[in-house]
Order: structure tokens, then C-alpha cells, then sequence
């Protein structure tokens, strides 16, 4: 059995709706993973967080504004009118839904309940679509198998045992389609896996049935060599290991959660990355199997803060770093790089939540001084600390401003600091020592 995850912009047009029916009707048994249409999620948080600050009539106005949309999408993609009637009959629930949260926003976690609204809202639609236009299918439900733990880990035991449960009480289905995203707590309320989880629903229901291959279906024909929004010319690499995969995810390439590959890899279960507008394009293959060594593609993350960090003692200051780690532990913040001396070191964070109390806890022992708007430039590919071609990057040290480098770390990895305005010349002189290409013009900064 295959599994397909549809992103938000597969789902979120009439016209992207029948591709993906087209997609999906060839007679394979597959389990079919949905996100919310694209908009709808960013709408729900809009809802969540008037209600939230008792402002009844902004989010009264929101919800009137999508129950509106999901009616006109109805209206325009199904055409028999008992099964359009049931849309829009379960377009009213999640609008009554919605509605009750502006009377009471006293429920705990209620928002985790109104986000969870576009998934549900997408896999109904999309299964009356398919039934309408003759295509069994059915729903199984991502709140009757998905868990997390107590650690807000994917419980895998529950969800295989579930989820096979359901499937076996309907064998003669082909199609099975569930919401991405959203999932049960421990406690069994609602939660969900974070913005871009439906990726990381798809690959931890494949590796539950162990399917024979996990497909992402996004807007955009796989992973591609640098970021087509400031390079020109790039192109889709056709193979990448999981480690290669998952460093360009943590470090910025859009198209795949960081954590998908996580419950597949040691299962050998693929993933392929699709483009739902361009079905018949090759995509990306992701395995592990390596094919080759050196730079293979490069991708940028933005919001990056870095914080020097420089001991007051100026000699044998053992356990510095000790005391520096502990304190970002405490608060749970992680660290994507770090650069060291006797008594100094530098690193840097994404996650700024905690900033003011990192600091001040640093302070009681070193000097602190803190940057933002960085980005982090990663270079990813099998093996490259090692390769003899990899030492071409460092020719952008002529054109660029490096704050800091992070090699040897990873043997599939190298990364790059930089600001954050520097990051289309960045890209496009790395592009062009690289991959041996026309820089292009810069592209302005979004």
C-alpha cells in the first residue's frame, strides 16, 4: 500500500482538486493524507486568537468570511446536489463549532480544536468529491489512530494498532484519505504536529502499515538544487539520502517537514517528492541509498539570532560550557550552531521565546552581547567535508560576509551564517562557484 499527502495548495482549488482526483484514481490501494486547503490554517489561527483575546466581533467576521469560502469551493467543485448538500450541512458543524468557542473560550487548549477545523473541513470535501465522481473511497478518522506522548512523540504502538484496526473493517476499500496535522494528546484531547506536520503524518502512517513507498505531493517538482525564489535555473535533484534530505529540511528547503524522514528511514520506506501540477515531472526520490558525493544542493534559513557568549575568566574555564548548555536545556531551546574557544563560544538559536531569561541567566557568569536578523546557508550532499571540490565554496569569502562557519560537524553538512540582507548574493554567488552558473540578477528579498 502506498501513502500520498496532498499539501495545502493541492487542495486548494477546484482545478487542484480534480488533479489530485486524477492522481489517486489508478486502481491502487494507497491511504491518502490531506492538509488544509491553502489559507485556511492561517484563517483558523486568525479565529483562534480573536476569540482568544475576547474579540467577538473580529472573530465572528473571520468565521463568517470561511464559512463563505467553504461554501463557494463546494458550490463550484460538486455537482449533485444531496451529496452538496452534505457539505455544506458539515460546512454548518464546523461553522456551530467555531461559533460555540466565541461563547466560551474558557475550554483549555480550545485553539488546538478550531485548527484542527481545515483539516477536517478538506478530507470531507474531497472524499464526497471522490464518491461523487465514482472514486470509492472512505474516511478513517486522524483523531480515532494518531497520539502523541507524553513527550509529544508519535505514539507508534497506538497508531499502528488503530489504524490497522480501521483499515481491516473495510478491505474492500481502495482509497482511504485522513487529515495530516492534527493528532491526540496523551491525554486524549486535541492536538496537533506543528505547522507543516501533515508531511510528518504521511511518513509516520507509512512506517505504522509499512508501506511500500510514501509519496509528498506539494507545488513544486521535488527538492531542487538552490531556492528558485532568488536563483535562476535551478534545477530538481532526482536522488538524495535521508541524511541529505533531512539537513535540507532543518535548514530551510520548504518543501519537507524536518522530521518526515524520521519514522521511515530505518524501515527503508522511500520518499518522493511530486508535483501535483506537473504529475508527469520526475520529482525527487529520497532513500537510502547514495548516489554519488560533493554539494549537492543548498537551502537557507531565516530568523536566526546568534548570541557570543565570553567567560569572565580568562584561563582554565573548565565547565564553561557546561553551565552555557545547561541553561539552554532549561529552556528548552535549541542550538543550530556553535563555534568555540578556551573562553568564548557563539551559537545560534531560531527560537527566541526565551531569549530575555537565556541572557540574563548568561550574564550572572560572562559577557553577552546578541544579534538578529541572520540566516543560516546550508550545504548539503553525501560526504562533502570530505570532497576535493567542496573547498570551491569558500571563494565566496571575496563577496560575502561570513559570521560564521560550521564545518566538520556532519560529513553531509556545512554551514554558513550570514545576515539575513546578504542572503540572495549569498545564494546566487554560492550557485555560481557551485553548480558553475550565470549568477543572476538579485532577486529583491522577501
Amino acid at each position: 500500500m502506498l501513502v500520498l499527502k496532498f499539501g495545502g495548495t493541492s487542495v486548494g482549488s477546484v482545478e487542484n482538486i480534480e488533479k489530485v482526483k486524477t492522481i489517486v484514481d489508478d486502481n491502487a490501494p494507497k491511504i491518502v493524507v490531506l492538509s488544509a486547503m491553502s489559507g485556511s490554517t492561517n484563517n483558523l489561527v486568525a479565529i483562534a486568537e480573536a476569540i482568544l483575546h475576547n474579540q467577538t466581533e473580529a472573530a465572528l467576521k473571520l468565521i463568517a468570511q470561511l464559512k463563505e469560502k467553504n461554501k463557494q469551493t463546494a458550490y463550484h467543485l460538486i455537482q449533485n446536489s444531496s451529496v452538496l448538500q452534505e457539505v455544506v450541512n458539515y460546512i454548518n458543524q464546523i461553522d456551530n463549532t467555531l461559533l460555540s468557542f466565541t461563547h466560551n473560550n474558557s475550554i483549555p487548549n480550545f485553539q488546538n480544536t478550531v485548527l484542527a477545523q481545515g483539516e477536517l473541513f478538506s478530507t470531507f470535501l474531497v472524499n464526497a468529491y471522490l464518491n461523487e465522481q465514482g472514486i470509492a473511497s472512505s474516511i478513517i478518522p486522524a483523531l480515532d489512530f494518531m497520539r502523541v506522548d507524553k513527550e509529544g512523540e508519535p505514539d507508534l504502538f497506538y497508531i499502528q494498532q488503530n489504524i490497522k484496526r480501521l483499515l481491516s473493517q473495510q478491505k474492500d476499500t481502495q482509497i482511504f484519505i485522513t487529515q495530516g496535522f492534527i493528532s491526540l494528546d496523551a491525554r486524549g484531547e486535541v492536538t496537533n504536529l506543528q505547522r507543516g506536520g501533515s508531511d510528518y503524518t504521511a511518513t509516520i502512517i507509512g512506517a505504522a502499515i509499512k508501506a511500500e513507498e510514501v509519496q509528498i505531493w506539494t507545488d513544486i517538482d521535488g527538492f531542487h538544487n538552490n531556492d528558485p525564489r532568488f536563483v535562476e535555473n535551478t534545477y530538481s535533484i532526482p536522488q538524495l539520502s535521508f541524511d541529505e534530505a533531512a539537513e535540507l529540511a532543518y535548514f530551510g528547503a520548504k518543501i519537507l517537514h524536518p522530521q518526515t524522514v524520521l519514522p521511515v528511514r530505518a524501515l527503508d520506506i522511500p520518499v518522493r517528492l511530486k508535483n501535483t501540477m506537473q504529475p508527469e515531472a520526475e520529482g525527487t526520490l529520497i532513500s537510502n541509498e547514495i548516489s554519488s558525493e560533493g554539494i549537492k544542493a543548498i537551502a537557507a534559513k531565516d530568523g536566526i539570532t546568534v548570541i557570543k557568549i565570553k567567560s569572565e575568566r580568562m584561563l582554565l574555564a573548565h565547565g564553561f560550557l557546561k553551565r552555557v548548555f545547561e541553561i539552554f536545556e532549561k529552556y528548552q531551546t535549541a542550538i543550530d550552531m556553535v563555534t568555540t574557544s578556551e573562553i568564548a563560544v557563539s551559537l545560534t538559536i531560531d527560537n527566541t521565546q526565551f531569549l530575555d531569561e537565556i541572557v540574563a541567566e548568561l550574564e550572572k557568569f560572562s559577557a553577552v552581547t546578541v544579534e538578529d536578523k541572520m540566516s543560516i546557508v546550508c550545504l548539503a550532499g553525501n560526504n562533502i567535508v570530505n570532497h576535493p571540490e567542496t573547498s570551491k565554496l569558500f571563494q565566496i569569502l571575496n563577496d560575502v560576509s561570513i559570521r560564521m562557519i560550521a564545518y566538520g560537524g556532519s560529513n553531509n553538512n556545512i554551514s554558513l551564517l550570514i545576515n539575513t540582507q546578504d542572503k540572495p548574493n549569498t545564494l546566487q554567488q554560492l550557485n555560481h562557484y557551485i553548480f558553475k552558473t550565470q549568477v543572476a540578477s538579485v532577486a529583491p528579498s522577501v
